[in-house]
């Protein structure tokens, strides 16, 4: 039963890592060629939506693996502190 556990929790991470990677630049693009042709703005607007959901992958990436890191350094087993008396 653990090992279900384990399974569908890894699952879990894996999809919402693909969505939070794959989702900004869908979405910031799909709102720039929104705006560019609900307001006649230029071409640039698809390049700014481009690079901000750029920029919303790679900050969501980092805090991924920053979570992935964190995860497997709990993980290891921790010695626990020497008694010592010589602290008042």
């Amino acid at each position: 039963m653990k090992n279900l556990y384990q399974i569908t929790r890894h699952l879990v991470w894996l999809t919402q890592f693909g969505l939070s990677v794959a989702l900004p630049p869908v979405l910031f693009l799909l709102g720039a060629v929104w705006l560019k042709n609900e307001f006649a703005l230029g071409g640039w607007v698809v390049l700014v939506g481009l690079l901000l959901g750029l920029a919303g992958s790679v900050g969501s990436l980092r805090s991924n693996l920053k979570s992935i890191d964190r995860e497997g350094k709990e993980d290891t087993p921790r010695t626990p502190p020497p008694i010592s008396f010589n602290n008042h």
